[in-house]
């Protein structure tokens, strides 16, 4: 098993210790708010951000293995090692809740365009995937998600070229990871949620800046 998903492992027995001594002590005080419910945005935030998470993680394996630059690598083990954390959170989260990982009857994101709630507090009215939000380009499942053929494209590129490559999609995958956390910092009513959400926001901000820097340095933009 790689330290990766040893990490991963990790974080979801941490996800549950903590929430679920939480619940706990909550339970000992005078109200014990309700879980989130399969509709939430707390659940949809779970299952989709794993979901994105997962094709960040994905892609960084891809790039560790198509250059030696060591700044390209360092970056990329970042990303692969943070996320996989946050997705077993993320998954723990659910597992707690007892609610399915993935619902083939919701439309990805669908949480950020209405808020809709189902009884444990959620309300909205928020626009987002679906209502003015950010889109998914053709052939990707969310916002900023890469396609099956740019995951093709870069296994096929080695050295500088898939450098460049890698930080381009990431540079969009981030873009619509931050959109989607930042409704998650909106409407998810749980409050260790909200925080890893907006912990999201403000890390993969910092990494944006990162990679704009390095795009640069190899003569490239951000967008293709």
């Amino acid at each position: 098993m790689t330290r990766t998903h040893w990490a991963a492992v990790t974080a979801v027995v941490l996800a549950l210790l903590f929430a679920g001594g939480a619940a706990a002590v909550t339970a000992n005080g005078p109200e014990t708010p309700a879980l989130p419910g399969a509709g939430s945005a707390d659940a949809g935030f779970a299952r989709d951000m794993a979901v994105h998470h997962q094709q960040a993680v994905e892609m960084s394996f891809i790039v560790r293995d198509r250059t030696r630059d060591q700044a390209v690598r360092r970056l990329a083990y970042d990303i692969a090692n943070t996320q996989a954390n946050q997705r077993g959170m993320l998954l723990g989260w659910l597992d707690l809740w007892k609610l399915p990982k993935v619902d083939a009857g919701r439309e990805p994101m669908a949480w950020m365009a209405d808020g809709e709630g189902d009884g444990a507090g959620h309300g909205g009215g928020h626009s987002g995937h679906g209502a003015g939000g950010p889109k998914a380009k053709p052939g990707a499942l969310m916002p900023g998600m890469a396609t099956k053929a740019d995951l093709a494209e870069l296994g096929r590129l080695s050295g500088r070229a898939a450098e460049v490559r890698y930080l381009q999609l990431m540079t969009d995958h981030h873009k619509g990871g931050v959109q989607m956390a930042w409704g998650c910092a909106t409407l998810c009513t749980t409050p260790v949620e909200r925080e890893l959400a907006r912990g999201m926001v403000a890390g993969q901000q910092s990494e944006l800046d990162l990679m704009a820097g390095m795009l640069k340095e190899r003569g490239a933009s951000p967008t293709p």
